[in-house]
């Protein structure tokens, strides 16, 4: 007997990704781009690859989306040559990228649409050598926004064994979008 899914009320009065069980009523652009990109390794891909066009400094450590939603974003990166030190390890500066990415992806889905956003500076600790590929996870807990303000973005990078090797704080300036 096949079964039949039926679409819940809640979901069937505005924008969704049923699926996902994700309302998108109020997602801005780059939400929904991976809420449909998500679905497959080509979206996923493709998604990386648009936003280090947008931001071309990105795309020097071939980032991977692994999760990304409102307070969230999980981005992973290789170990490969160019991102390597003189010693064969993950280089510090190629991790700051990745969490500076980690950040600012999770602020861009977090904020409200009319809200922007840019990096204002980074406190970081190398706490071990990365000796493999690396996982960025960056969490914003702020849901109240009422106008111009500084954030602090927590990121922590973990290796493949789970291992934490770097943590960091981004600091973000966050203010009302320009209209024209």
């Amino acid at each position: 007997m096949a079964r039949t899914a039926t679409v819940p009320a809640s979901i069937d009065k505005g924008q969704s990704d049923w699926l996902n069980r994700t309302d998108t009523t109020s997602a801005g652009p780059t939400l929904r781009a991976w809420i449909r990109a998500q679905r497959s390794a080509f979206g996923r891909w493709l998604f990386a690859r648009a936003v280090s066009k947008r931001a071309p400094y990105f795309g020097t450590i071939k980032p991977k989306f692994l999760d990304l939603q409102p307070k969230l974003c999980r981005v992973w990166m290789p170990k490969r040559r160019a991102v390597e030190n003189h010693i064969g390890t993950v280089h510090a500066l190629a991790m700051g990228n990745l969490c500076e990415l980690a950040a600012g992806m999770c602020t861009e889905v977090t904020i409200p649409v009319a809200m922007r956003w840019i990096p204002r500076g980074m406190t970081i600790e190398y706490l071990a050598k990365a000796e493999t590929d690396v996982t960025a996870t960056a969490r914003l807990e702020k849901s109240e926004w009422i106008g111009t303000e500084n954030l602090s973005v927590p990121v922590s990078v973990h290796d493949a064994s789970g291992k934490e090797v770097v943590r960091a704080v981004i600091s973000m300036y966050v203010s009302p979008r320009k209209e024209g």
